[in-house]
């Protein structure tokens, strides 16, 4: 669809759109048409991407881009952010993200409406008024395989061990995968070596929970790393210690206040760089696998631009 000729002072372009139809369960399966006349309405032509994985996804961010597209707005969580980022971080490309996920988690945390057509009108104000923020975000270095980019949370601890569980399952489907993964991780809780280097300085330590947040919550509100803030060029990194399955699962709900982090065997770090490592463990970072560990996250100041 294609719009009039754009306000003066608002940059030219096409907008590009990502959306999953599937996100959310499914609940905002009529959302795209609203949200692309919305966007049409500033006056540009509105390109909708086609993918049907993740890969193709990023693939096709990153074509659009490349393409010449004024900005890229995502309907879906944050995996559809995700894949986004891969794109648009470091090129002043600005995203408008559409909360249409069963997790919205970095949305909420840049300041972006819950209800998913407040979002979108107020990314199309944004749009036609050439107005944009600027928000950090987290690079992953490894070995062998290209850097990547997350906005939100890094999980590398029993989070991330129980995500690896729910891929490989086969059955049960849905949401009771994960839950039996859960179940199973729990009965096999042991505490793991990590050597986790802050800005260069190295901690040996034993933990069942590591995060590395440039947000404050992954998982659909669970404020893992309560005191993140996206705008300080800072992550912020919590690590739970050796705990025994009672502990944790009592510890678990408090996450979502952010309460957890006031537990003795809770503990807090602050780093411009963080580098982990420990046998065994794939990082999975706004939900998407990212590798094993070892792995070096660094903050990114101003590395993406949001209409908001």
């Amino acid at each position: 669809m294609t719009g009039s000729t754009a306000p003066a002072g608002v940059p030219t372009g096409a907008v590009a759109v990502l959306a999953n139809a599937v996100a959310g369960r499914g609940r905002h399966a009529g959302l795209l048409p609203t949200v692309c006349d919305l966007l049409a309405g500033t006056g540009r032509p509105v390109h909708v991407l086609s993918a049907s994985s993740a890969a193709e996804a990023s693939d096709a961010c990153r074509a659009a881009v490349a393409g010449g597209a004024a900005a890229l707005v995502t309907v879906g969580g944050d995996g559809t952010v995700h894949a986004a980022l891969q794109a648009l971080a470091g090129t002043g490309v600005p995203l408008g993200p559409v909360p249409a996920g069963t997790g919205n988690d970095f949305a909420a945390a840049t300041g972006f409406p819950t209800d998913p057509i407040a979002a979108a009108t107020l990314i199309a104000a944004a749009l036609h008024a050439g107005r944009e923020h600027r928000v950090d975000l987290a690079r992953v270095s490894a070995a062998d395989r290209p850097d990547h980019w997350y906005g939100a949370v890094l999980a590398a601890g029993f989070d991330a061990i129980v995500n690896e569980r729910a891929n490989r399952m086969r059955w049960p489907s849905g949401p009771r995968r994960y839950d039996l993964a859960i179940l199973i991780e729990l009965a096999r809780l042991r505490a793991r070596r990590y050597r986790v280097t802050l800005d260069g300085e190295p901690h040996d330590l034993d933990a069942v929970l590591v995060a590395v947040g440039n947000c404050a919550s992954y998982g659909g509100g669970m404020r893992i790393c309560p005191a993140a803030d996206p705008t300080d060029g800072l992550l912020d990194v919590v690590v739970a210690g050796p705990v025994g399955r009672g502990t944790l699962i009592r510890i678990k709900p408090q996450v979502y206040r952010g309460s957890h982090v006031d537990h003795p065997l809770v503990h807090s770090y602050r780093a411009r760089q963080v580098i982990l490592d420990a046998a065994g463990v794939v990082g999975y970072a706004d939900g998407e696998r990212l590798g094993p560990l070892p792995m070096t996250v660094t903050a990114v100041p101003g590395a993406l631009r949001l209409l908001r």
